[in-house]
């Protein structure tokens, strides 16, 4: 089965309905949004060459022929290589060269990040699906849909790793399909009366739950600032009706202190679905107290996307509960497609309410890392996804996070992994050493800190780290703080103890 059969049932079920919206103007309909799918599908296979299994790039902020793009891949039996707009170019450079991707779809304002990258690597074509040559495309003989298996790759979803370099989880079509279809069992349920608003990025969560939108022919907004903004979200809910939409925790935060959320009409929001941090509890009952019952969280990985346990609309609401506000500071119960259990140092299963790594397994969890034999295994294991997440289950299932073993930084709801911007400040030759820690910010979940040894008695400046930072790595991922010390505190084995430094930050 291809997962871009969604879209082929909708446009004709929901021909003329709204597919995709603009800000507040539709764009499209569902029997359009089909037909460029098809005909964009025919030109990858015939005017790009692209054959079955080819990876194709998509470095494109929120627009509105992301869809297009994506499910156009989909449709010709290729892999969507989605990337983080973010990015810098040389993060670019290695997930396409990594990918092997043959194409890459931009837009305007991320171009040249990725004809740079394209100049450091193999090579691959850029198409721009701002200009006349991606509507040319657009204009191709319609293709049928190619007939993939359930364990084809659809997504390659490239998740940074521990070591500094990404790593690209493999997601089938059948993982996709049991992510759609857990979504209406745990989370929600869609209808073709509801909207999408896609003010997170396309490229992660938002566009993963686009999939259940698109299978139920429901309409998806695209902010006309491609991102998100309280003040646009306020107008936009007075324009759609049954918006949902997938924000990070700092997101929420952000959207219930905005005056025109906080005291205008919000009587078309339906669903918000938060994910990809913790959210604290009284953060979380501030947000009831403005939306109304409207939350629903979620907890997963790139490598399990979207789906590892929910906290429903009824536990957010059941103040009654003696445990309710236990319940509300953890991410909920497993998902119906799968199962989770707390394994410790030796993987063995422990009790409820001891602590250790949280592990999942079913038909959701991804194949293996790409072209990555080494992590694959590290992380699969015994049928098993560890997702080097800490934390216990109590005796009525769900599930508390208490640490996260990788010591991954949550900034506005984006991972930043230590090790990786540790690298790229070490490549400064009078850093002897450095440790990077996350520290509480009541906006944006975490704030990047960097402890820093210097050699000899050379005194670095700020700015020269800072630099080295904009050259090599996404400017979200940048220290927000340098603070250079003589030693960084260390155990008997040579190790930094993150734990001594959190505790003077």
């Amino acid at each position: 089965m291809n997962i871009a059969s969604f879209l082929k049932k909708s446009s004709l079920a929901w021909a003329n309905r709204p597919a995709i919206a603009h800000g507040t103007n539709i764009v499209q309909t569902y029997n359009e949004l089909g037909s460029n799918v098809r005909s964009l599908a025919g030109a990858m296979s015939t005017k790009l060459g692209l054959e079955r299994g080819d990876r194709v790039g998509i470095a494109m902020r929120n627009c509105t022929d992301y869809a297009t793009v994506l499910f156009a891949s989909w449709h010709a039996g290729l892999v969507a290589v989605p990337m983080n707009a973010k990015l810098h170019s040389r993060e670019f450079e290695f997930i396409l060269e990594n990918s092997g991707a043959k194409v890459c779809f931009v837009t305007t304002d991320l171009k040249k990040n990725i004809l740079e990258a394209r100049n450091k690597s193999s090579g691959f074509e850029v198409l721009n699906v701002d200009n006349s040559e991606y509507d040319n495309l657009l204009k191709t003989d319609e293709m049928p849909m190619v007939d993939t298996k359930p364990n084809d790759v659809a997504w390659l979803f490239y998740t940074s790793g521990t070591t500094g370099r990404p790593k690209g989880a493999m997601l089938t079509h059948r993982n996709l399909l049991m992510m759609t279809i857990s979504y209406f069992g745990d989370v929600d349920l869609v209808d073709e009366r509801d909207s999408l608003l896609h003010a997170a990025p396309m490229s992660h969560g938002s566009g993963l739950y686009m999939l259940p939108y698109v299978a139920k022919g429901a309409l998806q907004v695209i902010p006309r600032s491609g991102g998100f903004d309280p003040d646009e979200i306020a107008e936009l809910l007075l324009s759609h009706k049954n918006v949902n939409a997938f924000f990070a925790p700092t997101m929420v935060t952000r959207l219930i202190n905005n005056e025109k959320i906080a005291k205008g009409d919000i009587e078309n929001l339906k669903t918000i679905v938060y994910g990809g941090g913790p959210m604290y509890v009284e953060d979380c009952q501030r947000a009831l107290d403005i939306l109304g019952p409207k939350l629903v969280q979620i907890y997963g990985q790139g490598e399990s996307p979207m789906t590892i346990t929910a906290l429903s609309r009824a536990v957010h609401l059941n103040i009654n509960d003696p445990r309710y506000l236990e319940k509300l500071g953890s991410v909920g119960t497993a998902r119906s497609d799968l199962e989770i259990c707390i394994v410790g140092e030796n993987d063995q299963v422990l009790a409820n309410g001891e602590v250790g790594e949280v592990c999942v397994r079913g038909d959701v969890v991804m194949i293996g890392y790409w072209r990555d034999k080494k992590a694959t295994n590290e992380a699969l294991r015994d049928g098993w996804l560890h997702t080097g997440d800490m934390g216990e289950i109590d005796e009525e299932g769900f599930l508390t996070l208490k640490d996260r073993s990788k010591d991954v930084i949550i900034s506005g709801g984006s991972n930043i992994y230590p090790r990786e911007v540790e690298e790229v400040i070490l490549k400064h030759a009078r850093v002897a050493e450095v440790s990077i820690i996350g520290r509480p910010n009541a906006e944006w979940g975490e704030d990047v800190i960097a402890f820093v040894v210097c050699k000899g008695d050379i005194k670095l400046i700020e700015g020269e780290l800072d630099q080295l930072c904009i050259e090599n790595i996404a400017r979200f991922k940048r220290p927000k703080e340098y603070r250079f010390v003589d030693e960084l505190p260390k155990n008997n084995y040579g190790k930094v103890l993150k734990t001594k430094l959190r505790e003077i930050i």
